[in-house]
């Protein structure tokens, strides 16, 4: 069994090796090459535009793929989604989809735009969110960079944010949202079908989802003496993912505690568990968190 899988080149790619290093998964990807080699050989990787993932699917030239909700729903392919995956280029915020216009722009709601000409890489939404809004607009595909454009070759411009910085730089000024994408990990049908490759894009999905779950998580240990255990207790009660894990230690010289928590909390409750008497206290980084 060989799953062919997509991953997204350009500015999710980074982020995307990173994850995949996360749960496990060496991937190597030489400067000029479009196959990167992964340590794993029931899986073969090649680096695609995200944009073009879905299609690439639905052709059953790969698998499956890496790719955002937007492009799949602007595919108009149906796709299965294995997953949804909780990370960008350079936050966790969902991107979102929206309509842009100049600043200045006399341009106010989308009935305002009838009979203008709308740049964007998303021609199939873009179409339809305006036909739903009752506005009839010409919309052409444009190679990026639709920030550019406006507003001297176009009014306005419908383009993916995940900041608002490319935004703000090019004095643009969003007039309405059309909507939010996640990453997620999409398969086609026959590949869902198919037991062993549907048995490795659940382990994947075991795999990634535990890394992003980990991530801004930590562990702590420590240890208690008896005189203090109900204190440090107490001070745990109710922190991290479950009840703190108890074991006494070797020749009843007390207990050792451990908990799941996130960073901040993490941050918060070293200093109340020292003081309540919590001794050795130990933080380490969690590298996925499954179930």
């Amino acid at each position: 069994m060989l799953l062919r899988l997509g991953l997204p080149k350009g500015s999710l790619q980074e982020a995307t090796f990173s994850l995949f290093d996360r749960a496990g998964y060496t991937i190597h990807a030489d400067k000029r090459s479009y196959h990167p080699s992964i340590d794993d050989p029931e899986m073969e990787t090649t680096l695609l535009r995200p944009q073009e993932i879905p299609r690439y699917i639905a052709d059953g030239i790969i698998d499956a793929g890496l790719s955002g909700q937007d492009w799949v729903r602007d595919s108009g392919r149906d796709l299965v989604e294995v997953c949804e995956l909780q990370y960008s280029r350079a936050t966790d915020n969902a991107i979102r989809i929206v309509l842009a216009v100049a600043e200045d722009s006399p341009y106010h709601k989308p009935e305002d735009l009838a009979g203008a000409t709308i740049a964007t890489e998303y021609v199939a939404t873009t179409q339809r969110w305006f036909a739903e809004q009752g506005v009839n607009v010409n919309v052409e595909f444009s190679w990026g960079a639709c920030e550019v454009k406006v507003p001297h070759l176009v009014p306005a411009i419908v383009v993916n944010t995940e900041t608002g910085s490319s935004l703000r730089a090019n004095r643009l000024r969003i007039m309405a949202e059309l909507g939010v994408s996640r990453t997620v990990l999409v398969c086609s049908a026959a590949a869902w079908a198919d037991e062993a490759k549907r048995q490795k894009l659940e382990a994947l999905r075991v795999l990634l989802t535990g890394a992003l779950r980990a991530r801004r998580m930590v562990g702590l240990k420590m240890n208690l003496d008896p005189t203090v255990r109900d204190e440090v207790l107490a001070v745990l009660a109710g922190q991290g993912m479950k009840n703190p894990t108890l074991n006494e230690l070797a020749g009843g010289a007390g207990f050792a505690a451990e908990v799941v928590l996130g960073e901040k909390e993490s941050r918060e409750l070293i200093p109340r568990l020292l003081a309540a008497g919590a001794t050795g206290i130990v933080e380490y980084p969690l590298t996925k968190v499954i179930g």
